[in-house]
């Protein structure tokens, strides 16, 4: 964002992720000389980390449950290529694919011992110590599944805690299930386990002795372990698709929270880092009853969630940024959740950033470009690294990945946020629990809220600063100015509430916020500045107007849309008055409903929202396909679109011009740095172009060129893409348009920027922070910068930050500071 001379960037720690394949020679010296190899291979970034950490891959955790306490017996350890307790499935041959039966990574893999491991660990601490000068801690890991190695344990001795269908021929470990008794002998129970023991008891006390006794600093819980029972799905124990069996959230709920309880009673002084589930807080307190706030308010000194790895998978970028923000809208004291990357992976024959990334960045830029606003104001961001793995399937450490990597991570985290973006989520973290647990009927709302604004998000909504409704009333009480410049996004607060109040007096002061969901439970003082008024719920097929475009489609795109009351938090019942520009209403027959309006108040302030419909095709959410299917866009209205319709109303455009309505449309991020503004993006199909504005002009991004037509800047950008951005422009006719770098090549100039294409051009320039005084404008610049028309820009007042205006600009105009 910033120049080179100002690049310097502090972690906490780098975690480095790996399984025990490299180690196919396990002799001390060649264990020495991996080890070295790890190390040196991302020195680069670890000498920016306060510590590195180690996580290693071993097993599936059968060898922490299985353990004895005999240092000399050998364990099970991940030595295979694709799922290590694989069946063939329907419609598949057995030995065809890596689901249907098991592979060694290589010819006679080496019989591993407890002894060995330990002295794995001893050596990873000294060697990576002599080679990064830093102090480094090693992980375990546990991991419920079935896939990384054979596990009689889960699967033939104590299939009874074996419940969650994730990868259905077998079912993963549910962290609050109760084992049947047994005469095994473990390190923690030597006579067997007693018949009825929570399995939170059994694994915290097995991982007391195996982590001691080994020389581990952590623990690492894979896969949504600890997170409910149903991790990677829509579904669970609460929503089975057609009915939310809300009698059992409190029993769920309290199980959830024992099974933390019991660990911790076992396990003390040895850290928890989690791995969350594939969802979100909303998702899975819908699903599954999760009591997410209730496990971080526990005291167990456990690390919140990373960012799932899924999206390079299944390209959900929405469910991604959706689920960890609304992980980390709330976390335990002093954890802000780490930024984790998928590089390889060392069990499926895949290594993402080569091929399923392409070794494109999106998916480094994105998530980091995410951050939280505390109640002070304070931006927080991830100061924790990780990578999944350093190894790849055969156990190679190829230097490509983190040559390649590296730079574009420490662009990320140079880059960061530090000031709230210009649309903050308000995320209702506690009021979903309240919902959840206190408030049943109202558990529609919860499963709609995140699955919605993951579809606005995979839609283009630029979504990546989270504050919770919990610190937002005293966020604006005690720095108002903080989100001045930010349109508030949130679902319809609770008649009566802190957040319905202080959002209200945020509007009156000239502030700009969208809602979304149903009025049902807002106070009529509310809709009534809303100018609304509620109706008989309806459901099904609709026609719908929609009055103004964000996107321009060469074709036409469907106007039917479906909405389904029981995925959709209740029916359509908002009517709109006269007095608001109502923005889509959806008919049927003599029936009318408003979707989406618009309401200007005094002082420049103004309301929009958005009632929402949840495009969820019933006949694919069921047990197995994990996520919401949306119907196809060539058959219904997406509603989630009508979220970048509202917000442009809002001065915030993000909009595309494309030719068919199933493209996949771009992501958007766009965040503040040093008083500028940094837009990051993946475009999955590059023949969809971007366009942009904000309530300060059209956005030049840096060394890229733009269209300006129709007040807003359009671009084709490649699959990935990460900019800053300082000046905007206002003018009336079209233009090709490009701001980029200059040398300063002259002492006391830090930079310069160019920009050309401009005709009668207003120009507004965000100076970096501190430069407002030094920063210099000279129309039509010939090099060497001696002649020119110099010009005295003045001060553009904006609640974004310092920003300076120059008008009537033809032609070229250097900016330098």
């Amino acid at each position: 964002m910033s120049t080179y001379q100002d690049r310097d960037v502090q972690i906490d720690s780098v975690t480095l992720e790996m399984s025990l394949k490299p180690f196919r020679d396990p002799s001390p010296p060649a264990v020495e000389t991996v080890c070295r190899h790890l190390f040196r291979q991302w020195l680069p970034l670890c000498r920016h980390a306060r510590s590195i950490s180690v996580m290693l891959w071993s097993s599936d955790g059968s060898e922490i449950l299985d353990y004895q306490g005999d240092l000399d017996a050998p364990f099970e350890w991940a030595r295979y290529l694709g799922g290590a307790n694989a069946r063939p499935q329907d419609g598949q041959a057995p030995g065809i694919d890596l689901h249907s039966r098991t592979y060694l990574y290589c010819e006679n893999p080496p019989v591993l011992t407890y002894r060995w491991q330990k002295e794995l660990v001893a050596t990873l601490k000294r060697v990576g110590g002599e080679v990064t000068g830093k102090p480094i801690r090693v992980g375990a890991t546990f991991d419920p599944g079935p896939e990384f190695a054979e596990s009689s344990f889960k699967y033939k001795r104590h299939r009874e805690i074996c419940v969650a269908p994730a990868m259905g021929h077998e079912p993963f470990v549910c962290c609050y299930g109760v084992l049947k008794g047994d005469t095994h002998r473990y390190a923690g129970f030597p006579q067997g386990i007693p018949d009825g023991t929570p399995f939170g008891k059994f694994l915290g006390r097995q991982c007391r002795h195996y982590l001691a006794d080994l020389g581990f600093d952590y623990i690492w819980f894979s896969n949504g372990f600890g997170f409910g029972s149903e991790t990677w799905g829509a579904l669970g124990e609460v929503f089975d698709g057609k009915v939310f069996h809300t009698e059992r959230c409190a029993e769920l709920g309290r199980r959830g929270l024992d099974f933390w309880k019991l660990f911790r009673e076992e396990c003390p002084g040895f850290g928890i880092e989690t791995r969350g589930t594939n969802l979100g807080t909303g998702m899975d307190l819908a699903s599954d009853a999760v009591p997410l706030k209730a496990i971080y308010e526990g005291g167990f000194d456990l690390e919140p969630p990373p960012n799932s790895p899924w999206a390079a998978i299944n390209g959900d970028f929405g469910v991604e940024l959706v689920g960890w923000m609304s992980h980390f809208a709330e976390h335990p004291p002093g954890r802000m959740a780490p930024f984790r990357f998928y590089t390889h992976d060392p069990w499926w024959i895949n290594s993402p950033w080569l091929d399923r990334y392409g070794r494109e960045p999106h998916d480094i830029y994105l998530p980091l470009s995410a951050s939280r606003v505390t109640e002070d104001g304070t931006v927080e961001t991830p100061s924790r690294v990780e990578f999944l793995t350093a190894d790849d399937s055969y156990g190679r450490l190829p230097d490509q990945v983190p040559v390649e990597v590296i730079p574009h991570v420490l662009k990320g985290l140079a880059d960061r946020p530090d000031a709230p973006g210009p649309v903050v989520w308000l995320y209702p973290f506690d009021e979903y629990h309240r919902y959840t647990f206190e408030q049943p009927e109202r558990i529609g709302e919860v499963f709609f809220g995140d699955w919605f604004m993951r579809d606005a998000v995979n839609a283009g909504f630029p979504l990546n600063t989270v504050l919770s409704t919990r610190g937002f009333p005293a966020a604006v009480r005690k720095v108002p100015e903080r989100l001045a410049g930010s349109v508030l996004v949130t679902p319809v607060p609770d008649a009566g509430s802190e957040v319905e109040k202080e959002l209200r007096a945020f509007v009156a002061r000239g502030g700009r916020a969208l809602l979304y969901g149903p009025l049902t439970h807002a106070s009529a003082v509310l809709r009534g500045e809303l100018e609304t008024t509620l109706d008989a719920p309806l459901d099904g097929d609709f026609e719908v107007e929609t009055r103004g475009e964000i996107d321009r489609l060469a074709g036409r795109r469907p106007a039917k849309l479906r909405h389904g009351a029981l995925y959709s938090a209740g029916g359509l019942r908002e009517r709109a008055g006269a007095g608001t520009d109502v923005l889509a209403v959806a008919r049927r027959g003599g029936d009318e409903r408003a979707i989406a309006l618009l309401k200007r108040v005094a002082e420049g302030g103004a309301w929009a929202w958005v009632r929402g419909t949840l495009s969820c095709d019933p006949s694919k959410l069921r047990r197995g396909n994990r996520l919401v299917t949306p119907f196809p866009p060539e058959e219904t209205l997406r509603a989630e679109r009508l979220m970048r319709l509202a917000l442009a109303t809002l001065g915030v455009t993000v909009g595309f011009r494309h030719d068919e309505v199933g493209q996949k449309l771009p992501l958007t991020c766009i965040h503040r740095h040093a008083n500028g503004f940094v837009f990051s993006g993946h475009v999955p199909e590059q023949q969809v172009d971007v366009e942009l504005r904000l309530p300060y002009g059209a956005p030049l991004l840096q060394n890229v060129q733009a269209r300006l037509v129709n007040g807003r800047a359009q671009y084709r950008l490649p699959k990935a893409w990460h900019t800053d951005c300082r000046v905007f422009v206002e003018q009336d006719a079209e233009s090709l348009a490009t701001c980029y770098d200059q040398p300063p090549v002259m002492v006391n100039i830090q930079w310069r920027y160019r920009m050309t294409g401009l005709k009668n051009a207003t120009v507004r320039f965000f100076p970096p922070t501190g430069c407002e005084k030094t920063t210099r404008m000279m129309r039509d610049p010939h090099y060497p910068f001696h002649k020119g028309e110099w010009t005295e820009p003045r001060p553009y007042r904006t609640p974004a930050g310092p920003c300076l205006e120059v008008t009537g600009v033809t032609g070229d105009l250097m900016i330098c500071w």
